[in-house]
């Protein structure tokens, strides 16, 4: 039987919504799409760039509790609300992404909160499993 377990990472609005920050399917990882919330603080940056490093941080706990990493991700996805924000993200992003190349989107659409100005999804798989 192949494990399916969820990680959660603290958001209240895991909880009000009913979703995990991620879930390990065998040897697959899906984190969910996430934004620039400290959810320790429950405050967000104005600022994009910091957002997304916060998005990165919250992401890089989820995955290290499922058993991988960054190095890991096949896939991530960037929902923006304004894409004139993604460029100053790139250094941010190609720190974590350019050895490992992962398949990659960007859109251009609304998000929950205005405050938000970035959400990071990655899928990724579990190395050895």
């Amino acid at each position: 039987m192949t494990e399916r377990r969820a990680i959660l990472g603290g958001s209240m609005f895991e909880e009000q919504i009913g979703y995990a920050r991620a879930v390990v399917d065998g040897d697959r990882v899906h984190v969910s799409g996430t934004t620039g919330f400290d959810y320790t603080t429950m405050t967000i940056s104005e600022n994009v760039g910091e957002q997304a490093e916060q998005c990165l941080r919250t992401i890089e706990a989820a995955l290290a509790e499922a058993g991988c990493g960054f190095a890991d991700v096949v896939r991530v996805r960037y929902l923006l609300p304004d894409r004139a924000d993604f460029e100053p993200c790139w250094p941010i992003l190609r720190r974590r992404f350019s050895e490992v190349r992962p398949a990659a989107t960007m859109m251009e659409c609304g998000l929950a909160d205005p405050r938000m100005k970035i959400e990071i999804e990655v899928d990724a798989r579990r190395p050895g499993v």
